[in-house]
C-alpha cells in the first residue's frame, strides 16, 4: 500500500494545503482531505504513512460523535454519496479520508491540555518549575499525572514555523476574553471527557491540543480531534512514571529523528520502511482501543 502524499482534484478549488490535509473549496463548505502526509518538529518529512489520512478521518467521526453533547461540530458529512456532485468524479480517492464541514471562522489559537508531565512541558518543568509558564507543584518525575489538568494555549504555526506556547492573557488578547474563557472550558471538559473514554480502553491520554472556529455566533470544535498526531496516548498497563513512555502516537516518529540527530531544518529527512511500518501499526493499535474496533485501509 502506497502514500497518498498530495491530491490533485482538478475539477475542485483547492483552498489551502495544511500539514496533512488539502482543503478544497466547495461553496458554503470545505472538503477537509487527509493525506498520509505526516510531520515533526514543524516539518512535512519525506516519507508519508500509508493509510494515515484514513485513521486521523475516522477517528476524527468518532470522537465527533462522542463528544458532540460537549460542543456542537463543523461536520456536514463523511458520506461521499452526499458530498456535491463536483467531488463525484473524486469519490473513490475521498472515500474514507476526507469530511466536508461547514466553514468556520477559525481562532488563531491551538487550545491545549496537558494531564502529565511530557514532552517540552517536561523539559521546561526541569529548568523552571513551570509547564508554560503556570507553576507546578515541585518534586515531579517525568511522566507523573498532574494534580488538575491545565491549559496551554498556542499560537498556531504556519508550515515550517514553529508553536510557539501563549500566556493566557495573550490569548485573550487575540480572540477576546469572553471567548478565551469559553475555549478553556470546553478544551478542558473536552480533555476530561476523552481522557476518561481513553482510560476505560486501557489507554492514558497525556495531552492533545484542539481548534475551534465560530459559525455565526456558535463556537464549533474543528479540524481533528484526539488523533495520534494531534495527541500523546500512552498504554495503561505499561505506565511507568520516572521515565519517557512508549506511546501510540507521533512520539515513535520524533524519537527516530532525534535518533539519527536531525538538525529540524528543511529538507526533512525521509523514514526508513520499518519506522513507517511501525507508526502504522501504532496508528492502528490506537483507533482499535479507542473505538473498540479495527479498521481496514
Amino acid at each position: 500500500m502506497n502514500a497518498l502524499l498530495e491530491t490533485d482534484f482538478r475539477n475542485l478549488k483547492l483552498s489551502a494545503r495544511g500539514k496533512v490535509r488539502d482543503i478544497y473549496a466547495l461553496g458554503d463548505h470545505l472538503l477537509l482531505v487527509a493525506t498520509d502526509r505526516i510531520s515533526a518538529f514543524d516539518h512535512v518529512l519525506a516519507t508519508g504513512i500509508p493509510g494515515k489520512g484514513k485513521i486521523l478521518t475516522q477517528l476524527s467521526l468518532f470522537w465527533f460523535d462522542l463528544l458532540r453533547d460537549v460542543t456542537p461540530n463543523h461536520l456536514e458529512t463523511a458520506d461521499v454519496a452526499q458530498y456535491p456532485k463536483e467531488a463525484w468524479p473524486c469519490r473513490e480517492d475521498l472515500k474514507g479520508r476526507s469530511m466536508l464541514v461547514k466553514r468556520a471562522a477559525m481562532y488563531p489559537v491551538e487550545c491545549v491540555a496537558r494531564g502529565y508531565l511530557a514532552g517540552s512541558g517536561w523539559k521546561e518543568y526541569q529548568e523552571t518549575g513551570r509547564v508554560c509558564g503556570i507553576p507546578i507543584e515541585p518534586g515531579l518525575r517525568e511522566s507523573d499525572r498532574l494534580k488538575e489538568p491545565i491549559f496551554t494555549p498556542a499560537t498556531k504555526s504556519e508550515r515550517g514555523m514553529h508553536d510557539e506556547n501563549i500566556p493566557f492573557d495573550r490569548m485573550a488578547a487575540l480572540v477576546g476574553g469572553e471567548v478565551a474563557e469559553r475555549l478553556r472550558e470546553l478544551t478542558m471538559e473536552l480533555y476530561r471527557r476523552a481522557a476518561a473514554h481513553a482510560e476505560q480502553r486501557g489507554l492514558l491520554l497525556a495531552d492533545t491540543k484542539f481548534e475551534f472556529g465560530a459559525i455565526g455566533p456558535q463556537i464549533v470544535l474543528a479540524d481533528e480531534v484526539l488523533t495520534p498526531d494531534s495527541s500523546r496516548f500512552w498504554e495503561r498497563a505499561h505506565y511507568r512514571p520516572g521515565q519517557a513512555q512508549a506511546s501510540l502516537d507521533k512520539q515513535y516518529v520524533r524519537d527516530y529523528l532525534e535518533s539519527i540527530h536531525w538538525n529540524k531544518q528543511a529538507p526533512a529527512p525521509a523514514l526508513p520502511d520499518q519506522v513507517a511500518q511501525r507508526t502504522q501499526e501504532k496508528y492502528l493499535e490506537a483507533y482499535r482501543l479507542l473505538t473498540g474496533s479495527s479498521l481496514a485501509l
